[in-house]
């Protein structure tokens, strides 16, 4: 189910599949609920797959209320309290890291597991360092629709060539190694792809780190060695703040995406057993 619906905070789009256990996903930048790709291997005969367009995605709209990581929380409170639903596990991604540990951090009685994957746990880049300076340009809300478009037409027509400069971009693993089925996931997930003006606010995005030391649940944060998007300074971070936590690291080849191709099973794995516990 797809759906976009008014909360006492505002409008909010979502999508929700499965039935058991709320498995809430806050996903990372570009992406939107229409992504599903993060959620691959998780079972929806036994967990209810709940994924928010976090504000400046997909039908979700930024405002001055839900532009903060906070405010951003707020709001997806909002949306599970007009579905009824009072207790649930947390997956952040990436940039919606730092949404996640608002969550986590400010409802406590709700979040009874934390899963940061590839995550931010403070702000990300600094305004002179040069990738800030080009996410601004290249996914800024007049630019990003064309850049997308550019990117899947070249990718249609020359699979390997483009799928090699976005694991360069991702990934520091080398010799650089991919598989057929891995271009057709790539394909998948970004053909859903827009940055809107949710990545241009992702690039501004910052939390009081005070908050890491409020979070009392269970915490899984797990990070690849090869991680060429976010740095190990903040999954470390998140560790020695957060007093329940457990680092895990992986030497997946496609470094930022602990979710795609066959390796997933690793990170996965490691989620269930810490549910289990």
């Amino acid at each position: 189910m797809r759906a976009t619906i008014e909360t006492e905070k505002g409008i909010i789009e979502y999508s929700m599949f499965g039935k058991g256990e709320t498995i809430l996903f806050i996903h990372g930048g570009h992406s939107n609920c229409n992504e599903t790709l993060f959620q691959k291997g998780f079972k929806t005969t036994e967990y209810q797959l709940l994924t928010p367009s976090r504000p400046g995605y997909g039908k979700t709209p930024l405002n001055f209320q839900n532009k903060s990581p906070k405010g951003t929380a707020e709001l997806i409170i909002s949306l599970l309290d007009k579905l009824k639903i009072n207790s649930f596990k947390i997956i952040g991604i990436s940039a919606g890291g730092l949404t996640a540990l608002e969550l986590a951090a400010n409802y406590p009685e709700r979040v009874n597991h934390l899963v940061l994957i590839s995550a931010l746990t403070k702000k990300w880049f600094k305004r002179v360092a040069p990738t800030y300076r080009k996410g601004k340009i290249i996914f800024s809300p007049r630019m990003e629709k064309f850049s997308w478009a550019i990117y899947n037409i070249l990718l249609k027509f020359f699979p390997r060539l483009m799928t090699k400069v976005m694991f360069k971009e991702l990934s520091k693993y080398r010799p650089i190694k991919f598989e057929k089925d891995e271009i057709e996931e790539l394909k998948e997930m970004t053909i859903k792809m827009r940055s809107l003006q949710g990545f241009s606010n992702d690039l501004e995005q910052d939390i009081d780190q005070n908050i890491l030391n409020k979070i009392k649940c269970k915490t899984l944060i797990l990070h690849s060695n090869y991680d060429n998007s976010v740095g190990f300074e903040h999954p470390e971070n998140a560790k020695r703040k957060i007093k329940q936590a457990e680092l895990i690291m992986f030497n997946n080849r496609w470094g930022h995406l602990l979710w795609l191709g066959k390796e997933y099973k690793e990170p996965l794995t490691e989620i269930e057993k810490q549910w289990k516990k």
